[in-house]
């Protein structure tokens, strides 16, 4: 049985170190502070037991749990990142434990006013009953990926000290800068040595996805011309209304807040205007392909246009691939998929395959030659101030790790 308090204190000790990260720094990892959490990571590795701990010169971390058995066993590996999401604070996390949670509002931060309420989010009615860690109001948790890191820690002192429980050898591995879409950028696939991996990094328990986003980001920019306003007849070409003709151009209702499942979008997720000058940037996503290729023809005929429009080129567009669908890297080998799902069913949780709406480590390590399919982490509400973990999610992905390990091995006999 796995000690709840431990795995508890385990997790709000990673939650309380802040790593997040920067998308404007060049190096890796892209914030110093991510250090702090990597390296007490090698050292907790080593401390456990797990052998061949290695942490290199952009703080990936990697490490083995070796075979304990005397055939030939498929070597497999479990993925979580340490940074977290720049898009809320990160710093001072205060995370509070709700023992046996009876369904109702609560009341995050009573100063400000902050209700986590299952009126807005109704899946904490799915955790009644049981222990949520939250945050006070005023930061991010970090459960994206801690809770994963966690877990997969867990999972490997657990099998360590339950040697009855038959694995080939366990490879463990843990990046900075996933949040930026960095975080398999220098992965050593190689050195990891896996024949395939998990990342612990999805939601809801019983989440195991193999697909996800097609992905490119888009800048935009517009350009106009400044004159005085007095004078500006025929002359001022003001850049935020041409911008706003771009913005109005595309599908409305084909946006984020729009679409679920596998509907793709366009989402205008930064703008910064000025008469002279305004810049667009967006995210493009789309699950298919094809669709994927047509939104960004979509975005480049739609600037052509509006400059044949204008008599000029008042608009640039630079279009950048970020990473592709999982699947067509997933599918050859869906044995990875099916010993999950197995994992799951004996464990009695029921698994909810879907696809990622978004984009994991797992999608670039699968192009990368290292088939990487998602499995639930536990965490709700990520990147924000109503971000949740149940602690027995993070128990039972912690079981569904161990779960794999010997069913991978059982079935190698």
């Amino acid at each position: 049985m796995l000690n709840k308090q431990h795995i508890i204190d385990r997790f709000t000790k990673y939650v309380t170190i802040d790593t997040e990260s920067d998308p404007d720094s060049k190096t890796t990892p892209s914030t110093e502070k991510q250090w702090d959490l990597a390296n007490l990571l090698a050292e907790e590795l080593k401390a456990i037991g797990m052998t061949n701990v290695s942490i290199d010169e952009n703080a990936y971390i990697m490490a083995t749990l070796p075979s304990n058995v005397d055939h030939e066993v498929p070597s497999i590996g479990f993925i979580s990142h340490f940074d977290t999401s720049p898009d809320f604070t990160g710093a001072n996390v205060k995370p509070r434990i709700i023992e046996n949670y009876d369904g109702k509002d609560i009341t995050l931060n009573e100063e400000e006013n902050i209700i986590l309420s299952p009126d807005y989010f109704d899946d904490l009615l799915q955790y009644k009953g049981q222990t949520l860690i939250v945050t006070d109001g005023t930061t991010l948790l970090g459960a994206d990926d801690k809770a994963g890191i966690c877990e997969i820690v867990s999972a490997m002192e657990y099998l360590i000290n339950h040697p009855e429980i038959k694995h080939g050898d366990i490879k463990v591995g843990f990046t900075p800068d996933e949040e930026i879409g960095r975080g398999a950028h220098k992965f050593d696939v190689e050195k990891f040595g896996a024949d395939w991996a998990y990342t612990m990094d999805g939601s809801q328990i019983g989440e195991l996805e193999y697909e996800n986003f097609n992905a490119a980001g888009a800048t935009v920019k517009v350009k106009g011309k400044i004159v005085h306003p007095g004078y500006a007849k025929g002359k001022l070409v003001n850049s935020m209304y041409i911008a706003t003709e771009f913005i109005n151009s595309l599908p409305r209702l084909e946006t984020p807040e729009h679409t679920e499942g596998y509907q793709g979008f366009f989402h205008l997720h930064d703008m910064e205007g000025h008469v002279e000058e305004t810049v667009l940037k967006y995210i493009i996503r789309d699950h298919d392909k094809n669709h994927f290729e047509a939104r960004k023809e979509v975005m480049s005929k739609l600037a052509t246009e509006i400059n044949q429009q204008y008599g000029k080129e008042v608009i640039e567009i630079e279009i950048k691939d970020q990473y592709f669908n999982m699947k067509e890297k997933v599918e050859p080998v869906m044995h990875i998929v099916d010993i999950a799902e197995e994992a799951m069913k004996q464990l009695n949780i029921t698994p909810i395959i879907k696809p990622i709406r978004g984009g994991t480590d797992g999608s670039q390590l699968s192009y990368m030659g290292l088939p990487c399919p998602n499995i639930f982490a536990g965490g709700h509400n990520f990147h924000g101030r109503y971000e949740y973990v149940p602690v027995e999610s993070i128990m039972k992905a912690t079981e569904v790790i161990c779960k794999i390990a010997k069913i991978t091995a059982e079935k190698h006999k």
